[in-house]
């Protein structure tokens, strides 16, 4: 699984790091997206794949290996 954002969609709605936050986290001075690791382990696919489908501005791509 690899996991690719978009910041420029990214609303700071904080949903992806609640979800994930082993792989998810917001920039201090506007909120938007962080990505922590850009091929989580597998263990966290089914919170990536949460992430992708509760963020507002579908900001998050989930591509399956």
């Amino acid at each position: 699984m690899k996991v690719i954002i978009d910041q420029d969609k990214c609303v700071a709605s904080g949903q992806c790091v609640t979800s994930a936050p082993d792989v998810f986290d917001q920039r201090d001075e506007d909120g938007i997206v962080v990505l922590l690791a850009e091929e989580p382990p597998a263990d966290l696919a089914a919170d990536v794949r949460q992430a992708a489908a509760v963020c507002p501005a579908l900001a998050i791509q989930v591509e399956e290996s």
